[in-house]
């Protein structure tokens, strides 16, 4: 790559430095050309964090000058090879800039009048309805586990809370896990994908659907750990998702909907309004 010339090294300065209201002010500095086009000191701006060495803010404007040049050198190339209807973008750059007017405009509107307080009636209603577009896509459980060295002395009493067919007693469980556990989870109210579970402990499952109809509790040694599973609750792959795992989701969804009746009314509205004074003419 070729050395900057000192106008480059110039305006190099000034951008370090913070000098662009000077450079702005006086004469345009002209940093590169390529085929009629000009590459300005102003254009520079930001090209240089604040902060960057001499010798480093030199080296990022050299390489932002030669990626330029060789944009301009491949537009350049591109239009004089290209058919001319192939290198008019108008109706496209016009349908483009029309597409932003409008999603900001419709964005403000939306920011402006959606309500977006969804009650839970709301949500538990939509449910109900439609439940049958709600399906795992994989099996979840509500689990919690503990994984305890082999010698430690409080193996009977985290096997005795954590084997109770009829209770999970969560309090005493954490106060003992807190220094007596190589690690533990006790959310047995959160929906917790299979497949993550099984990432955390080694726990080997064939059949999953047999394996978690006859197994409430499970515990297994591996590495010289004592791992301890309690099963609270599941739901097989492909079956109807709770409303708890689909309540965001389902929000979302409503929240969709009133945007989608928010935009129609008001398009309707304006249409409206346009036709009565006469603003529009089809011939």
């Amino acid at each position: 790559m070729r050395k900057l010339s000192l106008a480059v090294l110039l305006a190099t300065m000034f951008i370090v430095f913070g000098c662009r209201d000077y450079y702005m002010k006086t004469e345009r500095i002209t940093i590169a050309e390529c085929y009629g086009k000009k590459l300005y000191a102003e254009d520079l701006e930001g090209v240089v964090p604040a902060g960057m060495s001499k010798i480093d803010s030199l080296d990022r404007v050299n390489a932002f000058v030669d990626s330029w040049i060789r944009r301009q050198l491949l537009i350049h190339q591109a239009e004089n090879n290209l058919p001319g209807n192939e290198r008019n973008f108008t109706k496209q750059l016009e349908d483009y800039r029309n597409s932003l007017i409008i999603y900001a405009y419709e964005s403000q509107l939306i920011g402006k009048y959606l309500d977006t307080i969804v009650s839970d009636e709301e949500i538990a209603a939509y449910y109900e309805n439609h439940k049958q577009n709600f399906q795992l896509r994989y099996t979840m459980v509500k689990v919690a586990y503990v994984a305890v060295d082999s010698d430690n002395k409080h193996l009977k009493d985290f096997k005795k809370l954590m084997s109770n067919r009829d209770t999970l007693m969560l309090p005493q469980l954490n106060a003992l896990a807190e220094h007596a556990a190589a690690t533990s989870y006790f959310d047995v109210d959160t929906w917790v994908r299979l497949d993550e579970l099984l990432e955390r402990v080694p726990l080997e499952i064939y059949n999953t659907e047999s394996f978690l109809k006859k197994n409430r509790f499970v515990s297994f040694e591996k590495d010289n750990l004592i791992y301890m599973i309690r099963f609270e609750d599941y739901l097989l792959e492909e079956s109807v998702s709770p409303l708890e795992i689909e309540q965001a989701n389902i929000k979302n969804i409503l929240l969709l909907k009133r945007q989608k009746e928010l935009l129609s009314k008001m398009n309707e509205d304006l249409y409206k309004k346009a036709e009565e004074e006469n603003v529009f003419e089809i011939y």
